[in-house]
């Protein structure tokens, strides 16, 4: 991970891993062959999953799953040995849901998170705005230790009207509730960066898609994925892409590029 090359982390929520398997994926991550590829709801055990899938090409993966069978989960495949791997936050009320790893590099700690998705009612909403408060009282722990901070994943929030195709019609549906994007308004107050805005102010940039009304055939969407960065990483970032046209699971792979 020394000198000055182009370092890509790629993003996805895949909706399981083994059904997205049997479609393009594999191609499509050979094909890609980031540094770093995060997953979310990746809904199976590691023992569930082919050795050829969980070593794929070379790579190192980590898998952190939920206690549910064919639920959440989150993993990680790199081509570079960390120097720290951390599932969870040693609470088990998220631990039981698998739904972060984070990983200390020579220049960044990267998390990968699958924030809940608060549509099952209020208490849900509670829960998911929990997490957001525990994975970010971790970031900012590490913050003065390890500067550069990456926090990507499936958010479940939209942040602004932008992000989404519907404003108007989601003020009161979760995922584009006042108290969720309060909390992407607090991470931003805290000094993170939002990185694709910085490279792309355009509407109707999206990264899910409701499945069963076919709106990705209208780009009926909402922008839900993100890299978040502490303000300290902004100068290696290089990049930050919506990969709109893969195919595969609801949302589709964001990516970010450094220089490192």
């Amino acid at each position: 991970m020394n000198g000055n090359g182009n370092f890509r982390i790629l993003c996805w929520n895949v909706n399981g891993i083994r059904a997205i398997s049997k479609k393009n994926f594999p191609e499509w991550f050979a094909k890609e062959s980031p540094d770093i590829l995060c997953l979310q709801e990746t809904k199976a055990h590691p023992s569930q999953i082919d050795e050829e899938l969980r070593n794929f090409n070379g790579y190192k993966s980590w898998f952190f799953s939920a206690e549910k069978k064919g639920y959440s989960g989150v993993a990680i495949y790199s081509k570079h040995v960390p120097q720290r791997v951390a599932a969870g936050f040693n609470e088990p009320e998220f631990d039981s849901e698998g739904r972060v790893i984070e990983m200390e590099f020579e220049k960044f700690i990267l998390f990968n998170a699958y924030f809940p998705n608060g549509g099952r009612g209020e208490e849900r909403v509670r829960y998911k705005l929990k997490f957001y408060d525990s994975l970010f009282k971790r970031a900012e722990a590490l913050r003065p230790k390890q500067k550069n901070i990456i926090i990507c994943g499936d958010y479940n929030t939209a942040h602004k009207e932008i992000d989404l195709a519907r404003p108007k019609e989601n003020q009161k549906t979760s995922g584009f509730l006042p108290e969720e994007r309060a909390w992407l308004d607090k991470i931003v107050s805290m000094k993170y960066v939002d990185v694709f805005r910085e490279f792309n102010k355009q509407p109707g940039q999206y990264t899910y898609w409701d499945q069963i009304t076919r709106a990705r055939e209208r780009n009926v969407g909402w922008r839900i994925d993100y890299f978040f960065v502490s303000e300290e990483a902004r100068p290696l970032v290089k990049k930050a892409s919506i990969y709109m046209d893969v195919m595969g699971s609801d949302h589709c792979p964001i990516g970010l590029e450094l220089k490192i």
